[in-house]
């Protein structure tokens, strides 16, 4: 098991690139916004699987890749910086569209249908996928031994996390409709101040290296 700097450590960076609405918030909150709580409710549930899916592929395809070869592991390190900051970029560039959540027609569904969707958004979220194998890995404790299981456990604390922050967006946007859409700047403003945060978060761990 990773030692509690390792986990706390973990714990604040996957805060930072998850409380920023990537494509299953945007999903999410065009749901509460459009057609109601129950709906986002479930859509964030079917793509918190979908997330258990991608946990599970990169655990059992990464896990024994790091435990053989420190340079995988680096090479890992500087992708997931490269992309975090690409992330970061694009959320700042594109903070506008957020606002487009409030007018997004989204028809009422069966439930077994909008869990289907809120998977396929959860599967094909390249933020996630990129995050767990290329950031994820900086926070394994090499003392600890057994990465894949490492990786599983540090998953669940991303999934605990994302549960928690994409509940609070569904219920948020389903009750503050009308705050959101007097002023769509504030949507903006989450996300510009989000996407710098994921620049900032990026560059540290190309520079230093989280793991240390």
């Amino acid at each position: 098991m990773p030692s509690a700097h390792h986990l706390l450590a973990f714990a604040v960076t996957a805060l930072i690139v998850i409380v920023v609405p990537g494509p299953s918030v945007l999903f999410i909150i065009g749901r509460a916004l459009t057609v109601g709580r129950r709906e986002a409710v479930l859509t964030m549930i079917g793509s918190m699987a979908g997330v258990v899916v991608l946990l599970v592929a990169v655990a059992l395809g990464l896990g024994s890749l790091i435990a053989a070869s420190a340079v995988a592991l680096t090479i890992v390190k500087l992708a997931g910086a490269a992309y975090l900051i690409y992330l970061g970029i694009h959320a700042f560039r594109t903070r506008k569209s957020l606002a487009s959540a409030l007018t997004a027609g989204v028809r009422p569904a069966n439930t077994r249908r909008v869990l289907r969707q809120g998977l396929l958004v959860g599967v094909t979220n390249a933020k996630t996928a990129v995050f767990f194998a290329a950031v994820l890995p900086q926070f394994l404790d090499p003392e600890a031994g057994n990465p894949t299981l490492q990786i599983l456990l540090l998953g669940l604390i991303f999934i605990t996390i994302a549960l928690i922050s994409d509940t609070t967006w569904a219920l948020a946007a389903g009750t503050a409709r009308n705050w959101f859409a007097r002023s769509p700047r504030r949507l903006e403003l989450v996300g510009g101040t989000g996407g710098l945060m994921i620049i900032t978060l990026g560059a540290s761990i190309a520079l230093t290296g989280a793991k240390d």
